[in-house]
């Protein structure tokens, strides 16, 4: 029989449901969601891909920004991305700060998917959980494959393609995923372009639409976040 006294008992009761509450709190992971080259954080597409991963992962935030070049009213080229990586990681380091103990998934469009995986292959004090790459530019603009920064990384990494996107050769991409470090996975969007939108003889050819696609895919991304931060 417990001889503690009944007050010590429900004490260490409540500190154990207030523990079980925390971790089940901390789990929820916050996503740092990074744009693409020509459109800002404000465009369509990001705005529905934040409201769709944030139900999808149940995050406790999606974090989305400018990168310096897309802000004031005269539209910009895109720096290399190298240049980008310092704000970038200083977003991530506010994102840390302002939510202590939550998971951290960079994600990321095209252009801000790879400045994401070089900020998660040189940040050093704080931990990423995984990266998420919807488009990635795989192929340069003189037809090189850019491997360089995929083969650095050494967090879970999970990338979404249309099987239609000339940035991103699947052939090439899955010569690349073997020789990655970390767990890595691929889920294609039959028939989408760099942007996942399927053309709609395509669509009524499979008897599917965009939205059904887009759920499988998130469906896939929801799966292997959560085995990332099992």
């Amino acid at each position: 029989m417990d001889s503690s006294p009944p007050s010590k008992r429900r004490r260490h009761t409540k500190d154990a449901e207030f523990e079980s509450s925390s971790t089940i709190q901390n789990s929820s992971p916050v996503v740092i969601f990074a744009h693409g080259a020509g459109a800002p954080s404000s465009s369509d597409w990001m705005q529905r891909w934040k409201t769709m991963l944030k139900d999808a992962l149940q995050a406790v935030d999606v974090v989305t920004f400018d990168y310096p070049y897309m802000s004031g009213a005269k539209k910009r080229a895109p720096p290399k991305a190298e240049k980008l990586v310092e704000f970038h990681s200083n977003i991530v380091k506010e994102a840390a700060t302002k939510y202590p103990g939550h998971p951290l998934i960079l994600a990321g469009k095209s252009m801000g998917s790879r400045v994401g995986c070089m900020v998660a292959a040189t940040l050093k004090d704080i931990n990423v959980s995984a990266v998420l790459c919807l488009g990635y530019p795989l192929k340069g603009i003189n037809g090189a494959v850019r491997d360089e920064t995929l083969l650095q990384l050494t967090v879970p990494t999970m990338f979404v393609q249309g099987s239609k996107d000339n940035l991103c050769p699947l052939e090439k991409l899955e010569a690349t995923r073997k020789k990655m470090k970390p767990c890595n996975e691929l889920h294609v969007i039959d028939g989408g372009d760099h942007s996942f939108k399927i053309g709609k003889k395509h669509l009524q050819a499979n008897g599917s639409t965009q939205d059904a696609a887009e759920a499988v895919a998130l469906q896939a991304i929801a799966a292997f976040i959560s085995k990332s931060l099992e």
